[in-house]
């Protein structure tokens, strides 16, 4: 997958329990971004700062999708618990992740194991990827990622 090319389709089960397509955003910009689990204090942070700049990323006609392992029901109580105004969606068979190539072999603490890469994804109204962030650093990214919008994908 590269920039420029086609953003991969999927279908996955969003917090709201309804099955969500990228395709349903055809139109709209699309921030689609990864994340390793709810609950945690970086994949909190994360999604409140995404939830403080809703709608700065709404005025540009963009909507936010979140995407973890996370089973439904751990998503709703992380919406419900943080305010989150967008929706996240269920990725338990890590699908998604592989096909976005950001489900990695991770170390923490001399421990190895699979798991999500932090990364981010632009997604034009016409589905192309025009933007990746991989190997995110959470300080400072959402506005990084509204500024690139804001930048470089017109209300047009």
């Amino acid at each position: 997958m590269t920039v420029g090319q086609k953003a991969p389709e999927f279908e996955l089960l969003a917090s709201n329990g309804e099955k969500v397509k990228l395709s349903d955003y055809q139109g709209k910009n699309v921030v689609l971004y990864f994340y390793p689990k709810d609950m945690t204090p970086g994949c909190t942070t994360e999604a409140c700062d995404f939830r403080d700049q809703y709608e700065n990323f709404e005025d540009l006609d963009a909507v936010i999708l979140g995407v973890s392992p996370d089973p439904v029901d751990k998503h709703e109580k992380f919406v419900d618990k943080h305010g989150l105004p967008f929706l996240l969606l269920v990725d338990e068979d890590h699908k998604v992740a592989e096909e976005y190539g950001v489900w990695k072999l991770k170390k923490n603490f001399g421990k190895e194991y699979m798991g999500i890469e932090r990364s981010t994804f632009i997604i034009d109204k016409e589905g192309n990827l025009t933007k990746e962030w991989r190997k995110v650093k959470v300080k400072g990214h959402v506005e990084e990622a509204l500024q690139y919008i804001q930048e470089n994908l017109s209300l047009a």
